[in-house]
């Protein structure tokens, strides 16, 4: 393999406005393939937006979702894709012939699709459906895999596309600043969004506090470590619907390290190369030739009733 040259963006996304959102990955995608990348990869449904999708029916959702690869949102990357040779991730809301709806993932190059996942773990809409299969596919000589958001957080699923040959794993996600049971978690006032220029550092603390970026790092770098993966974090920026988001896109290394990181409140992204010695000399590619699975196998595959997580119902003016 050769080293590879990956961006991951943030940037602040309109509800259900495609045109918008594919016109700033068309611009941060410009910039980047200027600045000698070859792959760049957006969060969530950050072609479509995303919480704003908690108060649609399945008719609005329908409406709003696309078959793939024949939607426009589709060709309009494969577009993008083509004139700046660039491979290009982003997620939107897909439906098919039976009137299914998925949070989907898609990455495309000049050629068109390159692969497809489906969120494993939907919870912002209840007539989603779960996706059955994992993804791994090959990029640029490398084997990459896609988990979409919480996922992530199941660790089974970071180490299956492991095992199932991934080196890369993207993780779109739109998340952070959101109420859980956890001590510190909450949402951040949208106020000091509207204040970010004139009082940038209050903002900054609640982005970097355990409401966003210090409970991040809690866990992201260990998927890395743990598993002796790249992981390509990518998140929005600013205002979803009516909750504020942190951004932190960014891009961790085998060894859990971070390469490269957003830390400005625009639109933006960051660059790092990925070479392939840091797969061989990681930890986590050692504790994978350890794994003693006539140990776990039954544990693991026991019988389970798996819970869906529960949607945010509440809005940031209520919790503030």
């Amino acid at each position: 393999m050769n080293p590879i040259k990956i961006s991951s963006a943030q940037f602040e996304h309109k509800n259900a406005d495609k045109h918008y959102n594919l016109s700033v990955i068309e611009k941060l995608t410009k910039k980047a393939a200027a600045e000698g990348s070859q792959v760049i990869a957006f969060h969530e449904c950050s072609i479509t937006g995303y919480t704003f999708a908690r108060h649609l029916s399945k008719e609005q959702m329908l409406d709003m979702a696309e078959f793939i690869p024949d939607g426009e949102s589709i060709q309009k990357l494969t577009s993008i894709a083509r004139e700046n040779n660039m491979v290009v991730l982003a997620g939107l809301f897909e439906k098919d012939s039976q009137d299914r709806l998925f949070k989907t993932y898609v990455c495309v190059d000049k050629n068109g699709l390159v692969a497809t996942f489906r969120k494993l773990h939907p919870f912002i809409n209840p007539h989603l459906t779960a996706g059955d299969s994992y993804c791994v596919f090959d990029l640029l000589g490398w084997k990459c895999g896609i988990l979409i958001c919480y996922d992530n957080n199941i660790i089974e699923n970071v180490r299956a596309t492991k095992l199932l040959g991934a080196d890369i794993i993207f993780m779109p996600h739109v998340t952070m600043c959101t109420p859980s049971t956890r001590p510190g978690a909450g949402f951040v006032n949208p106020k000091l969004w509207e204040n970010r220029e004139t009082d940038p550092t209050s903002l900054r603390m609640e982005f970097d506090g355990m409401k966003g970026r210090a409970w991040l790092m809690k866990w992201l770098p260990a998927r890395a470590y743990d598993n002796a993966i790249y992981a390509i974090f990518s998140n929005p920026i600013g205002m979803d619907d009516d909750q504020l988001k942190n951004g932190c896109s960014m891009i961790l290394d085998p060894f859990g390290d971070i390469l490269a990181e957003c830390r400005t409140f625009e639109d933006s992204f960051v660059t790092a190369t990925l070479t392939p010695e840091k797969l061989s000399m990681a930890g986590g590619t050692r504790y994978l030739k350890a794994r003693r699975p006539d140990l776990y196998r039954d544990i693991i595959g026991q019988d389970h009733q798996a819970e869906q997580k529960v949607v945010w119902l509440h809005t940031a003016e209520k919790k503030g």
